[in-house]
């Protein structure tokens, strides 16, 4: 199974549980039913906040620790360069 299938298995297996527990199909065990009844209907937004967070986060740290490393630092600066010294024989100004 390659990476994507085994994550989609996983989403539609979660979501099939969530969806049974949901319509009460199944119960949880040692869990009052009002708990449940105000606790799932939010649950995705829930995980959808905590997904979001967890996103910024690491694209937070990857800005903060980018001249950690300097090989990926001096390609985009290198990278940078040559694309203001194109812009340069086409005739814009970028300094």
């Amino acid at each position: 199974m390659t990476r994507a299938q085994r994550v989609a298995f996983g989403a539609t297996l979660a979501s099939i549980l969530y969806f049974l527990i949901l319509f009460q199909v199944f119960e949880i065990p040692f869990v009052d039913e009002a708990v449940v009844a105000q606790i799932l209907p939010v649950l995705p937004w829930w995980l959808l906040v905590a997904f979001g967070s967890y996103s910024l986060w690491s694209l937070g740290w990857g800005l903060v620790t980018f001249r950690d490393c300097p090989e990926a630092y001096n390609e985009l600066l290198l990278e940078i360069s040559e694309a203001k010294n194109d812009l340069r024989t086409k005739g814009v100004s970028v300094d």
